[in-house]
Formats: C-alpha cells, sequence, structure tokens
C-alpha cells in the first residue's frame, strides 16, 4: 500500500470509507454522522490547520486519518488531535492503521509539531506511543464523556509537559458528540 497526502480529488471517497467503517462498528447512524465530519473537515479546514494521510491501494482508499489544529492560546506549543481515524472493513486487524498512524506521526514530528492528541481506544492507540493524560495535562475544547480515552503523545524532544489553558479544536470538532 502507498501513502498519500492528497485528499482533495479523494475526499468523497475517504468520507465514504470512513462511512463503511463506521457503519460496520457503530451501525448506520454513526457512519453517516463520521462521513459527514470527514466531508465537512475535508471541504471546510484549512491546509495549514490539517494533515490528512490515506493507505492506498491503486485508486482505492484503504486507511485515513486526520490530524486537525488544537490551539491553546496561553501556550507556544504546536498541538494537533488525531480524529478521525479509520480503516476499511476487509482490513481491519492488520496493521495498516498502526503503520498509518505512525506515519503520520513521523511527518507531524518532521513538521515542527510538538503535541498530538486523541480521544479514543487506550489499547489501540497505545500501540503507536500514545499514553492516558488528564484533563490537566490538556484541556479539551469541551466535556469528555469518557475521560479515560483522553490520550497524549509528545513528537519534540522537550515531553510531555501540561498544557496551559483552555484550547480550541476546529469548527467541525466542535459538536459535544465528538467528545
Amino acid at each position: 500500500m502507498d501513502v498519500t497526502t492528497e485528499y482533495q480529488d479523494k475526499a468523497r471517497d475517504i468520507a465514504a470509507m470512513f462511512r463503511d467503517s463506521f457503519t460496520v462498528s457503530e451501525g448506520p447512524e454513526a457512519g453517516q454522522q463520521i462521513a459527514a465530519l470527514v466531508a465537512e473537515m475535508l471541504g471546510t479546514v484549512s491546509a495549514q490547520d490539517m494533515h490528512v494521510f490515506s493507505a492506498m491501494e491503486g485508486a482505492e482508499v484503504r486507511a485515513s486519518i486526520l490530524f486537525t489544529r488544537m490551539r491553546y492560546p496561553e501556550d507556544t506549543r504546536t498541538v494537533f488531535i488525531l480524529s478521525p481515524v479509520a480503516v476499511a472493513p476487509d482490513q481491519q486487524g492488520k496493521g495498516v492503521g498502526q503503520r498509518l498512524i505512525t506515519h503520520g506521526l513521523a511527518a507531524l514530528r518532521e513538521s515542527g509539531v510538538d503535541i498530538v492528541l486523541t480521544y479514543g481506544d487506550i489499547a489501540f492507540y497505545s500501540k503507536v506511543g500514545f499514553t492516558q493524560i488528564t484533563t490537566e495535562d490538556a484541556q479539551p475544547p469541551l466535556p469528555l464523556q469518557h475521560p479515560h480515552g483522553w490520550l497524549g503523545q509528545a513528537l519534540a524532544d522537550t515531553g510531555f509537559a501540561p498544557l496551559q489553558g483552555p484550547s480550541e479544536c476546529v469548527p467541525p470538532l466542535g459538536d459535544p458528540d465528538y467528545w
């Protein structure tokens, strides 16, 4: 599989892969909701505030991850959040998602990102270097429904010191249902 960061001409295929993946794991309503979120993110978030990585098999999107900027106005570090993540149902359990995330984290490290956050399954994300953090370590933009799923990773050599002050996410992630 090849990894691409091009997404403008693949936005529909990426959103469809998210829909299919989340439909299988969470049901049709969740599949539609996440597909709509991804389509909105791909269509509205500026390139400077988003990094998209997709695993391609020929012309087919097999996995995709989106990193979007988190702003901590009282902190000087560059922070992104990994969300959402999807792997095509027939590719799950093969390490495709982990390899794609590892690739994305390396690219963000090279571009000067200091901290990456995510919100999800500790068992999965710990395999790619995320550790559980608290809301005191990094204040989320909205209250967390499952605080134990708040995870972080330092990409800079300075390590993960608590982020200062409140945070802001990109507008498409501003729905409390995602937190």
